[in-house]
């Protein structure tokens, strides 16, 4: 069983910057051999990947972020973090950290951030 906590979201104006970051109950072990994930999902609209850090610790993110978001793993604090820069409305939504394992597929509770003036 993984449970993720994700924390950081909050409201901010466009332009603006926040930091998420989620915190996993796994072994050490574990948390370095996995791939980690953070999705999106606005209203009325289907979740969205938005950025991934592979165990090997490259990165990919969507391209409506790219630039703009930085997705980074510490092994040793067992955390997930995402920049998030220069904010636009259109990044409204519940941020969820993910994680898929062979057997299970592991959400957050997910934080909201709100970008807005």
């Amino acid at each position: 069983q993984v449970q993720l906590v994700e924390s950081g979201g909050g409201l901010v104006q466009p332009g603006g910057s926040l930091r998420l970051s989620c915190a996993a109950s796994v072994s050490i072990f574990s948390f370095i051999a996995m791939d980690w994930n953070w999705y999106r999902q606005a209203p009325g609209k289907q979740r969205e990947l938005v950025a991934v850090v592979t165990s090997r610790s490259s990165t990919n993110y969507a391209d409506s972020v790219k630039g703009r978001f930085t997705v980074s793993r510490d092994n040793a604090k067992k955390t997930v973090d995402l920049q998030m820069d220069s904010l636009k409305p259109e990044d409204t939504a519940v941020y969820y950290c993910n994680v898929r394992t062979r057997t299970a597929d592991y959400w957050g509770q997910g934080t909201q951030v709100t970008v807005s003036s």
